[in-house]
């Protein structure tokens, strides 16, 4: 199928047919792709509901009719970049940790998320904010509890190597990557100190907290249950 050819809407009657915008033709795998890499910038710049199906048609330069024709709408459209990013994400965070010193994969966890961060700082504005769609592929939530997984059999071997009990790996997993998301999301606004020095900083917290963990931790105050 051929898209609608646009045109400029201020020429005048003599001279339409003249100044007639003509658009490269592309294949329908080509104005797919062109249609996410459109949606992915608008989402993230004006969030699901500050972008409209007109909008994105118009800046790819075709009809309303051809947003629908691959991707159903807006919300079909805002599925699919969502789930790239996650699948991204956690591809980047999955394939860094191939070290064997259980410190240097923390680093390399840390590293991974911040250069996700840096290269696709539209991928990652778009998973930080809640899915406003039910049926969407996924939410941060759920990809920090993916990437938590991963995590957790590193701490598991490491838990029962040093006598705690492997069973609280998965609590562990969850607070060492909520914290490192949660910096993440504070420093794609601030960018200082420079990312190098995040990553150190939080390893450095992570590592000496686990280093000097109790093997059976005891409240101090009050409060017991």
């Amino acid at each position: 199928m051929i898209d609608a050819v646009a045109t400029d809407s201020s020429s005048t009657p003599s001279n339409e047919k003249q100044r007639r915008v003509r658009r490269t033709r592309m294949t329908g795998a080509e104005r797919r792709a062109q249609l996410l890499e459109i949606g992915r910038t608008l989402f993230a710049a004006k969030g699901f509901e500050g972008t409209s199906v007109e909008e994105i048609a118009a800046k790819a330069g075709v009809s309303k009719p051809v947003v629908y024709e691959h991707f159903g709408g807006k919300e079909g459209l805002y599925a699919v970049v969502v789930d790239r990013e996650m699948r991204r994400l956690l591809d980047m965070v999955t394939s860094s940790l191939t070290a064997g010193h259980p410190r240097e994969l923390c680093e390399q966890a840390a590293f991974a998320l911040l250069d996700y961060i840096e290269e696709y700082t539209d991928g990652f504005r778009i998973l930080v904010r809640d899915s406003p769609i039910p049926q969407s592929t996924g939410s941060f939530a759920s990809l920090i509890s993916d990437i938590a997984t991963q995590v957790e059999d590193i701490l598991g071997r490491e838990f029962k190597s040093r006598g705690f009990d492997p069973k609280l790996a998965p609590l562990y997993a969850q607070a060492l990557v909520g914290m490192v998301a949660l910096t993440g999301q504070w420093w794609l606004d601030v960018r200082r100190p420079r990312k190098a020095e995040v990553a150190a900083h939080l390893v450095n917290l992570a590592w000496h907290g686990l280093d000097g963990m109790e093997a059976k931790p005891h409240l101090i105050g009050r409060r017991k249950a």
